[in-house]
């Protein structure tokens, strides 16, 4: 007997968290997404779901609005509903249960999100923002150098470990989305703000980055001092305030950063791509975008000033 919609959409979240090793953020939005599914489904089973259910859904997702503010769902994220249903037809085909393919599922169209980067001064503004003559400047001056330098997610940074972090190398590995692996490398000032940091830590915690307020709690090697991703992303929040930046950057800014700096500096596409930890290539081609125009500004620029 097949199960409902209900039941194989939860065993769907504990795959993604067991089998793709996906963050628990992603496994709450995709819970979110399918219960709407659910909801509106209501009791039919995985080979009654059709294109006219689909088109019926679509239509019920443009038509919503929230029930506090009155405002409709956007484009996006109609679409991010959509993303979900695809990928639990496809966890559904995989299981050999069946039901529609995922492939004849479109998304909607919609308008590019304009990428965040911070320019050159803003950025430099943003590294130097922290007083390093305190232990918290200095871990949030080794956080900022490191997230520019690498391009790591904020979860992949939150969950390091001081014994991953090979300094002689310059260089470590990390698991990211999906349980996919890949080398990180530091640059040379990355590596002397993490040599300083662990020069003043005193205690043999094995979390990376560790917090200082609240209690000490050295159970578990540490684990409990660990900087949640929420913590960091609150440190670059309040350096971007500090510093009245006119971009509201968040650590996935950085990210943005990195790879648009190695992009406008010679590196390719693919490289760039395993460097970022993405699976897909079209992922990370949103940065050609970005160069483009930045090569297309400094070509401007260049033949301006030799007309003068």
């Amino acid at each position: 007997m097949t199960k409902s919609i209900p039941s194989l959409i939860t065993d769907f979240l504990e795959y993604l968290e067991l089998e793709r090793n996906s963050s628990q953020r992603t496994i709450r939005n995709y819970d979110h997404y399918l219960k709407r599914f659910a909801d509106f489904a209501g009791e039919i089973t995985p080979k009654d779901i059709n294109l006219e259910v689909i088109r019926k859904y679509r239509l019920h997702l443009a038509r919503y609005t929230d029930p506090k503010t009155k405002a409709p769902l956007k484009r996006k994220t109609q679409n991010f509903f959509m993303i979900a249903l695809r990928a639990f037809l496809r966890y559904l085909t995989r299981l050999d249960i069946q039901t529609l393919s995922a492939e004849k599922v479109e998304l909607g169209e919609q308008d590019p999100s304009p990428l965040k980067v911070l320019d050159e001064e803003s950025l430099q503004r943003l590294l130097d923002a922290p007083d390093t003559s305190s232990k918290e400047g200095i871990r949030d001056k080794t956080i900022l150098e490191m997230l520019f330098s690498t391009g790591l997610r904020v979860s992949e940074l939150a969950s390091l470990n001081r014994e991953q972090v090979n300094l002689d190398r310059k260089e470590f590995g990390v698991v990211g989305k999906g349980g996919k692996e890949r080398v990180v490398f530091l640059s040379d000032t990355a590596c002397q703000w993490i040599e300083r940091y662990l020069m003043i830590r005193k205690d043999s915690f094995k979390p990376l980055f560790i917090r200082y307020q609240g209690r000490v709690a050295p159970e578990d090697n540490g684990e409990y001092m660990r900087l949640s991703t929420r913590s960091i992303e609150r440190i670059v929040e309040k350096y971007v305030k500090a510093c009245g930046l006119s971009v509201k950057a968040t650590p996935h800014t950085l990210r943005h950063n990195f790879a648009t700096d190695l992009l406008i500096n010679g590196a390719d596409i693919r490289s760039v791509q395993e460097m970022l930890g993405h699976s897909n290539i079209s992922t990370t081609q949103i940065y050609t975008h970005v160069t483009n125009k930045h090569l297309k500004d400094v070509h401007k620029a260049f033949h301006s000033k030799n007309k003068e």
